[in-house]
């Protein structure tokens, strides 16, 4: 039955949710507040789209295998005009075959496959694809000032107030309403308004503060070769490539925000000085092979969060869920968040097609689908920031994190682990091709997180690889803390 949906908020995951739902045939309305007009074409949107609502634009950003599936499969013309605009494929194949001679390769290999596209590059294809198809009413320089709802326990939401550009208002009435307005919603907010309670949430720091800064290849020059994974971990930083659209990629540097000499990496200084010194970096910021296109940017209070909208069984409200980064956010470096967000929104409108006429089931069986597919994401994100600042802690106190054997002897179960994945894991995918793609199909979302370790056969491959640690040279992933800081102050 064909429903009227409100989506707050004109991003990706606003944009996501629009085209899952209008081809479910479902009137779609989103609300986006920035009113800043859309450039004409991509690359001129980099140069100067002002989403000062969506300051991410302007940062790394992965777009794992997941989302290249679903839009493949579910929107195969939004997927043509991605591929048009500079989009590329990364295909696992073509990694395997570049750093392995003679790999045998399995038909599932087709499905681990990035795409390498620019954050804004995206949104701007993603809005101009809804635009021109007329497939939603899409409206900006509107803001969302609360919901309009029926009394009851729980509260009905019937639509949403809002503020026009000539500070007038409006009632907008809907079926459903999306709340798809990012890490800063205000729906705990508006759902008090309406008498449904506070809206509970766990959050706690990732750890870091990154800095992002955009680079394009010289005519005629070749990008250095990708590994299985993008980037690396020093214990006190860690960083990673992102490829992109047209000949441009991304470096993004991250440390801890209490860690203040390394605060510097968000001028640009500090950050040529820190690309050069690191092995995987160094070819990749060459002048002879790139020459920088942006200038350093950084975001900081960055948090994993979880906001639970149904609670022991019961939703706070009737017509209204929160989607995307308004119902969980994890640490950006990961690259999870719009591959996450296009996953909650299609599981939405696969959910209201089955219960369109009862939103209590619609909430519970949304709900049921963010605990199967989005919460064990945000979990294992949450537990590895957990231990990264452990880790981070360690080496300003001039500990080894990576030590085996405490000081009174006994084992450290944490240095264990630490140690299995970095002598054993990582290393051993640059010569088994069957860890790497177990590895490359959770990191891309295809499986679920906890399965790596579970699956006997895999965990007795790193194991092995693990008992081999002495007979390989030791990986330097970087200098030493003290021999950054020593560098960046120079």
């Amino acid at each position: 039955m064909r429903k009227h949906v409100v989506v707050i908020g004109g991003s990706v995951s606003g944009l996501g949710a629009g085209i899952a739902l209008s081809q479910d045939g479902h009137r779609v309305t989103i609300l986006e507040r920035d009113a800043t007009p859309m450039p004409p074409t991509a690359i001129e949107a980099f140069e100067g789209w002002d989403r000062r609502g969506s300051p991410q634009t302007r940062h790394s950003h992965a777009f794992l295998a997941r989302l290249h599936n679903l839009l493949r499969d579910r929107a195969p013309d939004l997927f043509e005009s991605l591929l048009h605009n500079g989009a590329e494929q990364l295909r696992f194949e073509d990694m395997v075959r570049k750093n392995y001679h003679d790999p045998e390769l399995v038909p599932e290999d087709d499905d681990i496959t990035l795409l390498a596209i620019r954050r804004i590059t995206f949104e701007w294809v993603l809005r101009r694809h809804v635009l021109d198809g007329g497939l939603v009413d899409f409206r900006d320089g509107v803001e969302v000032t609360g919901l309009a709802a029926e009394p009851g326990d729980p509260p009905r939401v019937t639509g949403v107030q809002l503020a026009r550009r000539d500070g007038s208002s409006e009632r907008l009435d809907a079926d459903l309403v999306l709340d798809a307005s990012g890490r800063r919603s205000k729906l705990d907010h508006w759902l008090r308004a309406i008498g449904a309670g506070e809206l509970e949430q766990e959050s706690e720091p990732c750890g870091i503060f990154y800095s992002s800064r955009f680079y394009r290849l010289r005519d005629g020059a070749e990008a250095p070769l990708l590994g299985g994974v993008m980037g690396g971990d020093l214990g006190y930083m860690k960083f990673g490539i992102f490829p992109g659209d047209h000949g441009i990629f991304s470096i993004t540097l991250c440390a801890s925000p209490d860690d203040p000499p390394l605060r510097s990496l968000l001028k640009t200084p500090a950050f040529e000085k820190a690309t050069a010194a690191l092995p995987a970096l160094r070819e990749w910021v060459d002048p002879e092979i790139s020459q920088p296109i942006s200038d350093v940017h950084g975001m900081g209070n960055l948090k994993n969060t979880r906001r639970f909208f149904v609670r022991e069984g019961k939703p706070m409200a009737l017509g209204v869920y929160p989607v995307g980064d308004a119902l969980i956010h994890t640490n950006p470096l990961n690259g999870r968040g719009c591959t996450l967000a296009w996953v909650n929104v299609f599981a939405a409108a696969e959910e209201l097609t089955q219960h369109a006429n009862d939103p209590r089931e619609f909430a519970l069986a949304l709900d049921a689908r963010v605990e199967r597919e989005l919460v064990p994401w945000y979990a294992s994100t949450r537990s590895q920031d957990r231990d990264a600042i452990e880790v981070i802690q360690a080496q300003q106190r001039g500990e080894d994190p990576y030590a085996l054997e405490r000081p009174d002897g006994t084992n450290d179960p944490k240095a264990y682990m630490r140690s299995l994945l970095r002598e054993g894991l990582l290393p051993a995918m640059g010569e088994d091709l069957v860890l790497l793609r177990s590895f490359m199909r959770v990191f891309n979302l295809l499986e679920a997180p906890q399965d790596l370790m579970k699956d006997p056969t895999i965990f007795q491959r790193v194991l092995a690889a693990w008992n081999r640690r002495g007979e390989r040279e030791p990986v330097v992933h970087g200098p030493k803390r003290d021999e950054m800081v020593e560098q960046l102050a120079l």
